[in-house]
């Protein structure tokens, strides 16, 4: 009898976590029981590092705690610095942000022993959640000829991440808005990127190594790269005129309309709707609402569409479709939106790995072979 397969490991549970509940059907997402609504307007990031970690929002004591010790680690070594230097300028910022952790676990001493000592795992796992922040903003200012600019240790995690990426501090406004962006990517049950992680992990490969494996899998349009090819169609789409006929036609052609539908949400994405009414604040208050009117009038064409023709087949806007707007508003380039979505999800990312190397199984599952059997060998002389 012929196993059973669920392509793409679909609606199979390969293990228990702490961390995040996805309820896809409902269109709810919590952290450790709590809701992401409760969370992105509340919660800083570093509690929700801490959340994550520990299972538990921390107390002002242990925030502390966190805070001081993720400024400590910022600061990545000179030699990274220069592999970071000697990439191409036309490098994808992913492309550099994976090398650059790469690189990182040669120069951490407990990389190697995280795997086996609690101790170390935790030290190894701080430095990259601290660093890949530095990793993104270095690479970007060198790709633009512009010296790199240290890392502050009296800054919060969101407000050190702009002021190395603009040589300025920026405003409450702008440091709240990235803030509540990265809380809202920081997990998300076993999506595609922390699961290659906790298979690299499973391994019992070093830390580095399922980091690694994690950004390049998030690098892809499919996953977290989405969130790039939303703005590139905003900007071809061009105006809120042509959006309707630009919609309908991709459907027409049955064409992926990038940012619209989630493999496990059949509702709306509720980091979709946060981000939506972010992306509604900041036009109003820039007043240059373009590409913000641009995605409201695609998300409403597609949404329309499926509700009277395709009901079965409904979708909705999810978390990339809103956060290139999001994120184009707050001036960063649209090629660097997919690393800040490494700088938030790298806090989900370790706490799974926390959990992975605590109680770990090397995860191995099966394919069902469908080609021919029984074949004579035949000599190359006869072939």
């Amino acid at each position: 009898m012929p196993a059973v397969t669920n392509r793409g490991l679909e609606n199979v549970v390969v293990a228990e976590s702490k961390k995040s509940k996805v309820e896809g059907l409902e269109g709810r997402l919590s952290y450790s029981g709590f809701p992401i609504e409760d969370l992105a307007g509340h919660a800083t990031f570093e509690e929700v590092i801490w959340l994550l970690w520990e299972g538990e929002l921390p107390t002002r004591g242990e925030l502390a705690i966190i805070t001081s010790a993720l400024a400590a680690e910022r600061e990545i070594p000179d030699a990274v610095h220069g592999v970071l230097r000697a990439l191409p300028a036309d490098t994808h910022p992913m492309t550099a942000l994976r090398t650059g952790v790469s690189a990182l676990g040669a120069f951490d001493p407990d990389a190697e022993l995280a795997p086996d000592d609690e101790a170390a795992r935790r030290r190894a796992l701080l430095r990259i959640v601290a660093r890949i922040p530095t990793i993104t903003a270095v690479f970007e200012r060198v790709r633009k000829d512009k010296s790199p600019i240290p890392p502050r240790d009296d800054l919060g995690h969101s407000a050190n991440m702009l002021f190395m990426l603009n040589g300025t501090e920026a405003g409450p406004a702008a440091v709240r808005a990235l803030d509540t962006y990265l809380v809202l990517l920081a997990d998300h049950g076993f999506n595609a990127s922390t699961f290659s992680a906790r298979v690299t992990a499973a391994t019992k490969s070093d830390p580095y190594s399922a980091i690694t494996s994690a950004i390049g899998t998030l690098k892809g349009p499919l996953h977290g790269g989405a969130n790039e090819r939303v703005m590139e169609m905003l900007e071809s789409i061009g105006s809120v005129d042509a959006a309707e006929a630009w919609v309908l036609d991709k459907i027409e052609k049955k064409e992926r309309i990038m940012g619209i539908g989630h493999r496990v949400y059949k509702t709306t994405d509720p980091r979709a709707a946060i981000l939506r009414r972010m992306s509604e604040a900041q036009a109003e208050e820039s007043g240059d609402r373009l590409y913000h009117d641009i995605a409201l009038a695609v998300a409403d064409t597609a949404v329309d569409f499926f509700a009277k023709n395709r009901p079965e087949l409904m979708l909705y806007p999810n978390v990339d479709f809103y956060s290139a707007a999001v994120l184009h508003a707050a001036g960063v380039p649209s090629d660097q939106f997919t690393p800040l979505f490494a700088v938030s999800r790298v806090a989900g990312w370790t706490a799974h790995l926390l959990e992975q190397y605590a109680d770990n199984r090397l995860i191995r599952p099966r394919a069902e072979y469908t080609g021919p059997t029984n074949r004579p060998f035949v000599s190359i002389d006869a072939r």
